[in-house]
């Protein structure tokens, strides 16, 4: 069932939750919703307290026309923790998710017991995706969000998985084009902006977990393992794309699971 959340800073965030035990949340990625994770949670919850969230501008949460920096993300977790009185979570982001989990290491890690990337990376923005991330939000203003959500969901699946995978495919469809065109829009310019956070995986002394898939078309590998150390785990998925969650839900959660009990 769908719950709300109303923060101090006036952001009213919808989320799911299950189980009992130690805090996990989960950040879905860009025009995506807790709808993401719904195959991981219940796997996940057989131990933890799993907490899937609604970004600002994305599922049933509220799409203010702001600016949507990955820093005012992380500040909608940050109250968002503390309007539910949990301890120290373990914050897990995918994509856009990953970016926002960042920010939120970066500036409240005293609230963290770990945290990871799924299909994510620490990288900014290169001038190239800069420019597209405007050519979709003008096409998104002039068009609507429908175009741009059939365009860019088959680029999220491993290629073989647009056929087989028909159920997931059309989900994750769906969750897009109810996404709110000024939410899309404040995303994509906040994405584009957002800065440089490898030092956040160099210099943080918590545990982290890189998830990467070998069929990932939006965010390869080799951008998601941008450090190594004695503090990062790092999984790569066979046969995925960037939506590891969906395409194979079992070994992701079980990568999970098995990250946490180390943590």
């Amino acid at each position: 069932m769908m719950k709300f959340a109303e923060l101090k800073n006036g952001q009213k965030i919808a989320y799911v939750e299950e189980g009992k035990g130690e805090a996990v949340i989960l950040l879905h990625g860009f025009c995506g919703s807790s709808g993401y994770w719904k195959k991981v949670m219940p796997l996940l919850a057989e131990s933890h307290h799993v907490i899937a969230v609604d970004l600002r501008g994305h599922g049933a949460s509220l799409a203010p026309d702001e600016p949507y920096t990955m820093e005012r993300f992380a500040e909608d977790i940050a109250l968002f923790i503390d309007e539910l009185g949990l301890p120290r979570v373990h914050l897990f982001g995918h994509s856009l998710g990953g970016y926002v989990t960042l920010a939120f290491a970066e500036k409240y890690v005293d609230k963290l017991a770990s945290f990871g990337l799924i299909h994510s990376t620490s990288y900014p923005d290169d001038e190239a995706a800069k420019e597209n991330r405007d050519k979709g939000a003008t096409s998104i203003r002039e068009n609507g969000i429908e175009p741009f959500i059939k365009a860019l969901v088959p680029k999220l699946f491993a290629k073989g998985h647009v056929a087989t995978m028909p159920e997931e495919v059309q989900m994750t469809k769906e969750i897009g084009l109810s996404t709110i065109p000024i939410g899309a829009i404040n995303t994509l310019r906040g994405m584009r902006d957002r800065a440089d956070r490898t030092h956040v995986l160099r210099e943080t002394s918590i545990p982290v977990l890189l998830v990467a898939g070998t069929e990932d078309q939006v965010i390869p590998a080799e951008k998601t393992f941008a450090v190594q150390g004695e503090k990062i785990k790092q999984v790569l998925l066979q046969n995925v794309g960037h939506m590891g969650m969906l395409e194979a839900p079992r070994e992701m959660a079980e990568e999970i699971r098995a990250f946490l009990r180390k943590s």
